[in-house]
């Protein structure tokens, strides 16, 4: 004789079981705890590098977290859905039909509406400080200027320059990077950037300082940050500039102001302007028609 007994009591308890899966897989992810990597949301850098990077990776991590909370949730619901709603044995047919959820549609309006907002406000607070200007001025006033492939540095406060070369990698694609060029910061000073491109378009990217910025032919552009770690990092051009443009690489030195001040005594005086720039007809260049009017 079969059974009468109700089932609802049974699938309750069998879909709070699955409920328990992600439940349990997320905090499982919170309890194993963070490596140092991993607290910084695996960017390229290590917190206090310079005085905005510390700003980036909270920005980044946090905005991760939502996200990952956005997702969880958004599977759980994709996964209770499948199983409450699932066909079951001995069903036919479609199931009934609904046409709307008035709560459920102003939930899924209001509440992405609210999360772009907050990602909009944190992300434009944070890229205002990361381009404000030094209220007294910066100690260390250099010129940065891409050219295809390479790099040109100009100490503006020390009238003193150095001229790249592009990487030069061998058979095997290995690059030897003491041939590189190398741009020298001292540690704990203001610096200020003024960007330049000699041709086309570029982008100068120090890596470990999560901070880049385009280099536009007939625009001068602006970096302003501060240094707090001495050490070697990494720089490129993140602008596709033409057929050897993963060669336009370069190196920062970020070394003490005594060393600073004797690298700078090694260079040439002068500075190593624009005057080789193909594009002669660009505004700010010193073109003949400017010179003319």
């Amino acid at each position: 004789m079969r059974s009468t007994r109700p089932q609802g009591p049974v699938r309750r308890s069998r879909l709070a079981r699955w409920a328990v899966v992600p439940i349990g897989l997320a905090a499982a992810l919170v309890l194993a705890g963070c490596t140092e990597q991993q607290l910084n949301g695996w960017l390229p850098t290590t917190a206090g590098t310079t005085n905005h990077v510390d700003r980036v990776i909270g920005l980044w991590v946090t905005s991760w977290v939502v996200l990952l909370g956005v997702g969880v949730v958004t599977w759980g619901l994709i996964l209770w859905a499948a199983i409450v709603y699932r066909r079951r044995k001995g069903q036919t047919g479609l199931p009934v039909q609904l046409r709307y959820n008035m709560p459920i549609e102003i939930f899924y309006t209001v509440v992405p509406f609210i999360l772009i907002i907050g990602f909009f406000a944190f992300t434009a607070r944070d890229q205002a400080a990361i381009e404000a200007e030094f209220d007294d001025g910066p100690d260390v006033h250099i010129e940065a200027i891409g050219k295809r492939w390479a790099w040109d540095f100009n100490y503006l406060d020390a009238n003193r320059y150095s001229e790249g070369v592009q990487a030069q990698p061998d058979r095997e694609g290995e690059i030897d990077e003491d041939s590189l060029p190398v741009l020298y910061l001292p540690v704990g000073e203001k610096v200020q950037i003024d960007l330049e491109s000699r041709d086309v378009a570029h982008s100068f990217w120090i890596l470990d300082f999560l901070y880049k910025k385009d280099m536009l032919p007939g625009k001068t552009n602006h970096m302003y940050f501060i240094p707090l770690k001495e050490g070697e990092y990494r720089g490129k051009c993140a602008e596709l500039c033409g057929e050897y443009h993963a060669d336009m690489l370069f190196e920062v030195r970020v070394v003490s102001p005594e060393e600073y001040d004797s690298y700078l005594a090694t260079l040439p005086e002068g500075r190593n302007g624009l005057d080789n720039n193909p594009n002669q007809n660009l505004p700010g260049n010193g073109s003949s028609s400017e010179n003319e009017s």
